[in-house]
């Protein structure tokens, strides 16, 4: 099946980068979680945009989730057990791929995303150094994610490699002793390599993103959480609908603490989280106002959880192609 040309450029063009960690969930290391959200980077809706080209990015996301009784979380300087969380991110992204040539087959991208973080946490008993309550919802500014190196290098038509390097900020909202908190209060480096299958003839999607976070310490709490791996994938079928481009297919992931958790602040040992997600995908790729647009849709069910909550991703991600 070859599909149409002007609809698999508007793939190719429309390819833009999702930053990180929209919200600071509590669910493994301290606070539960790291910056990087599983389900960020996974499909070829996050890769690296091959030709010029400004993209605005909407990414919605919700992320409900619950532990045991017996599973205790270090969040914000107390041990929570029993824990169980909901938030809900907006996150607004500005990516930007200039008029700059580094070498044949090679582009250059950079972006950023803004994040605005709905949260509710709650636990069945607490105990730390602060105390703090049973109970407790924020909203606010989330940890912005900073992307100033962004590289996609063409093999060939239907495959990509992307280099990348992000940095999050601590911008969002911190308070020791409160359950929730939208933001992490330390910095991440995060590297990334991206490949992107997509057959121009075929239809076929097979796309594999991963990445390695290094966390600087809480200085309020002194603990420092230790080196997350993580690898998010697809794979898909597009095709002709509705004047457009559907596609729909699996998604996964798998998110696993290498290094132990350190600092003074880190009072339950090591603690690595690890989980694994799975579900359905789907996309839409047409034009809006004679500009480009995709939109796509995923649920991931965790399973395979060590100290993290055990719960469910809906992601929504929109992209508007101005030029």
């Amino acid at each position: 099946m070859k599909l149409p040309a002007a609809r698999f450029a508007a793939h190719t063009l429309l390819a833009a980068d999702l930053t990180g960690c929209l919200w600071g969930h509590a669910n493994a290391e301290e606070g539960g979680s790291g910056h990087y959200a599983p389900g960020s980077m996974a499909s070829f809706v996050d890769a690296v945009a091959p030709q010029e080209a400004f993209l605005l990015r909407v990414n919605l996301v919700n992320y409900a989730g619950s532990a045991s009784k017996d599973v205790a979380l270090p969040i914000a300087g107390t041990t929570a057990l029993g824990v169980d969380a909901n938030s809900t991110a907006f996150g607004l992204t500005a990516f930007w791929r200039p008029p700059i040539e580094t070498g044949e087959g090679w582009s250059y991208a950079i972006s950023a995303t803004v994040p605005y973080v709905w949260m509710s946490v709650s636990a069945s008993a607490t105990a730390g150094k602060y105390g703090a309550s049973l109970s407790s919802s924020s909203d606010g500014l989330g940890d912005m994610v900073l992307m100033p190196l962004m590289l996609n290098q063409s093999i060939n038509p239907d495959l990509n490699i992307n280099y990348r390097l992000a940095f999050y900020a601590p911008t969002g909202s911190y308070e020791v002793g409160r359950l929730s908190n939208t933001g992490k209060n330390f910095w991440t480096v995060e590297p990334i390599i991206g490949l992107i299958y997509l057959g121009k003839q075929n239809g076929v999607e097979a796309s594999l993103f991963t990445g390695i976070d290094f966390n600087r310490e809480n200085p309020a709490t002194q603990y420092k959480t230790g080196a997350q791996f993580h690898v998010d994938g697809t794979l898909a079928q597009h095709f002709p609908w509705q004047g457009g481009l559907a596609g729909v297919g699996l998604t996964g992931y798998f998110y696993r603490q290498v290094t132990d958790d350190s600092g003074p602040g880190a009072s339950l040992g090591a603690f690595r989280g690890q989980t694994t997600g799975l579900g359905p995908v789907a996309s839409f790729v047409t034009k809006l106002g004679g500009h480009d647009v995709i939109a796509e849709l995923k649920w991931l069910h965790e399973f395979e959880v060590q100290n993290r909550l055990k719960g469910d991703y809906v992601w929504l991600k929109v992209v508007y192609k101005f030029y």
